[in-house]
């Protein structure tokens, strides 16, 4: 473990599980800070700087469902993996709605939670695509879909508006890269529950489409990019 390890901060009231998570991921070469609620979870976020919140859902007080939706209101763009012993779908719906990039349902095996932290850093770690000069075609570019001033970049799986990038959950960047390799094709939503992961679980692609539209459109409540086709699925459709 090195000063340039990332540091995650575990937000548990569980003590015995926040000691756990400590150990473990400390000996896995992590930076590791603990928060017992949302309240010390806040003061610790406004003191630090952290690559990643392990965050649980039933807290005393604000739960984690509702801090991950405040976070994320405030602008807050820290990635959210979130820990929870309820496992029904509408908690899986819930915890996508507030903005969390993935979700664990406890038990878990400690190398899942392991694999699943390694997949959200290395997405939040990718470098911003610079943008290639206006004299220079995009020979050797990646393959990119523009939406008005929003560019996709496929290769990297990178959304930016003027080279700044746009945060992407790990669900809402597994749906638009799923949109984006047949775009202005209609896609059912059954399809798209498969190809991201989503266990056939449809509500859940409704969800982060509605996610991705608050970042691609003008007007979400008018979609340009991102369309619906009534009784058939959702069609990507780019400039």
């Amino acid at each position: 473990m090195t000063e340039d390890s990332p540091h995650i901060l575990v937000v548990d009231d569980d003590e015995r599980l926040r000691k756990l998570l400590r150990k473990y991921l400390s000996d896995n070469g992590y930076l590791v800070s603990v928060a017992v609620d949302a309240a010390e979870a806040r003061g610790q976020l406004a003191a630090m700087e952290f690559d990643l919140v392990v965050l649980d859902v039933m807290m005393p007080g604000e739960s984690g469902f509702e801090l991950a939706r405040a976070l994320r209101a405030e602008g807050q763009a820290v990635p959210i993996l979130m820990l929870t012993a309820m496992g029904e779908t509408e908690d899986r719906i819930q915890g996508l709605e507030s903005g969390v990039d993935d979700y664990l349902a406890k038990p878990f095996e400690p190398r899942e939670l392991l694999l699943r932290i390694a997949s959200i850093l290395r997405r939040a770690a990718a470098p911003p695509s610079t943008p290639a000069p206006a004299a220079v075609a995009d020979i050797a570019a990646p393959p990119q879909l523009r939406f008005g001033e929003i560019v996709y970049d496929r290769k990297r799986e990178e959304l930016a508006r003027h080279g700044v990038r746009i945060h992407l959950t790990t669900a809402e960047a597994a749906l638009l890269g799923v949109l984006a390799e047949r775009p202005n094709e209609v896609l059912s939503r059954d399809d798209l529950a498969t190809a991201t992961g989503a266990g056939g679980n449809q509500r859940s692609v409704d969800v982060q489409v509605t996610r991705l539209r608050k970042k691609l459109e003008d007007d979400a409540r008018l979609p340009r990019y991102l369309q619906t086709v009534r009784g058939k699925g959702y069609l990507l459709r780019p400039d």
